[in-house]
């Protein structure tokens, strides 16, 4: 393995990668030559309608008067406002993820008969294959969590004498055993890694089945098994939010794409899973987390604005932090105005904080959101107003409540493996017919050359 893991440092090697650079390149210009919408999606940042869904629905701008204006975020999950969703569980005192989870799976919020029901079945559901943790987990501890969660996706399917059978009933029933696993898959795998890796104590601690998702998370990850109220409420508000958000996401698409070949479940949430894993997608409130760490090193008052819009400045003119021009937690390839998500996290984001004394670290938080919309409209050409989303205030939630970064995205699946799952079936419900796009090739026809003239 020592000569594949430093074949990427051979000069030959760097000789191919330019060659490939070289050879694969094109002119920006010819997309636009082509009317191919990059990231599919056009100049306005309206994406391309490539399918239909009643999982939920975002609203980011209205027409008046025939004219296109933006308009302050919603989201809707099967129909009811997300705002209401939560304000209901939050008024009534429960934990909403397995609520919210059962109306993105059957269409409708459950009553009381529903929803215990529905708990049982996820509760039951809480058991990996016999000496799963220490044959597959403990045996390949890794520090990347989403590797690891799609290496075990993948394992559970090979346990599965039903693995392919693509049939509605079959698919339900592999889907909640993969809303229920994945909180003891991402927390046990990071224990070994954390024991194995980093010389620390080894916890195994086996799940309630009488606690919340959120409830148990915290309950798995900690040594002593203890959690606050408020803590397990933020968590579990955050899983909700988390949970769904559309078919043209990176990840929900890519579920539909793979679930449109016909293939097994375990494969489609493993390609959903290398999907999210992405900087750009599940990854960016690890960013946003670094960004800031970052900042309180280059500040040296953090009280000053004018030193804080000064370093926002410098991030955008790729002086700062990564060098990658971006201010990461703000903007939204939907949203303009306001992410709905971010504005319900944000009051709680501030008990959290008070709560456990770092209230001045939210302070911060908050002069960025409002002045970093201000330094990108006036360096930047945009088509939208920019507005923190939901990565602006979630990693800072997860650091508050003792989450290792190691744990940030597998959080996001936790939540979005629900929502994956409500459009995998979906998929399968309506569709029957493989997703294949269309590439246009720019390359002219040639004659092949004998060896000798090459």
């Amino acid at each position: 393995m020592d000569y594949i893991n430093n074949l990427g440092n051979e000069p030959g090697m760097r000789q191919l990668a330019a060659l490939c650079a070289e050879k694969n390149g094109m002119d920006p210009a010819l997309y636009e030559i082509n009317q191919v919408k990059r990231g599919l999606r056009d100049k306005n940042g309206e994406g391309v309608r490539a399918g239909l869904t009643q999982i939920s629905t975002i609203i980011s701008s209205e027409t008046i008067d025939g004219e296109k204006r933006s308009c302050p975020g919603v989201l809707r999950y099967r129909g009811i406002d997300i705002k209401e969703i939560c304000a209901g569980f939050l008024r009534a005192g429960r934990f909403g993820f397995e609520e919210t989870a059962y109306l993105l799976l059957f269409g409708d919020l459950p009553n009381r008969e529903q929803l215990a029901g529905f708990q049982k079945i996820l509760a039951g559901c809480q058991q990996l294959p016999a000496h799963f943790v220490r044959d597959v987990i403990m045996k390949v501890p890794q520090q990347d969590m989403m590797n690891l969660l799609s290496r075990s996706v993948l394992t559970v399917g090979a346990y599965d004498k039903q693995c392919d059978d693509i049939s509605i009933p079959n698919v339900l029933r592999q889907c909640l055993h993969l809303i229920s696993i994945f909180p003891m898959l991402a927390v046990y795998g990071y224990h070994c890694y954390n024991h194995y890796e980093c010389d620390d104590s080894l916890y195994i601690h086996k799940p309630d089945p009488g606690l919340s998702a959120a409830e148990n998370f915290l309950r798995m990850l900690r040594p002593d098994k203890s959690y606050s109220a408020l803590e397990a409420k933020i968590l579990d508000l955050a899983l909700v939010l988390h949970m769904e958000h559309g078919g043209g996401n990176n990840s929900t698409f890519t579920t539909h794409v793979v679930s449109s070949s016909g293939t097994d479940t375990y494969s489609v949430i493993a390609s959903a899973l290398g999907s999210l894993k992405g900087p750009k997608h599940g990854g960016a409130n690890i960013k946003v987390v670094q960004m800031f760490d970052d900042l309180k090193r280059n500040v040296r008052d953090l009280t000053d604005e004018d030193e804080i819009a000064a370093y926002l400045s410098g991030l955008l003119d790729r002086q700062n932090f990564d060098r990658r021009g971006l201010i990461y937690g703000m903007g939204h390839a939907v949203y303009s105005l306001s992410d709905p998500r971010a504005e319900l996290f944000k009051e709680f984001v501030e008990q959290l904080s008070a709560e456990k004394g770092r209230r001045a670290e939210f302070e911060l938080y908050s002069v960025v959101e409002r002045l970093a919309p201000q330094i990108i409209a006036e360096k930047r050409r945009i088509y939208k107003g920019v507005s923190a989303n939901v990565d602006f205030y979630s990693g800072f939630v997860y650091s508050i409540l003792g989450i290792p970064q190691e744990l940030f995205t597998p959080v996001f699946a936790i939540a979005r493996i629900a929502g994956w799952s409500a459009h995998r079936l979906e998929e399968l419900i309506n569709q029957d017919k493989i997703i294949r796009p269309a590439y246009q090739s720019v390359m002219d026809a040639r004659p092949y050359a004998d060896m000798e003239g090459r």
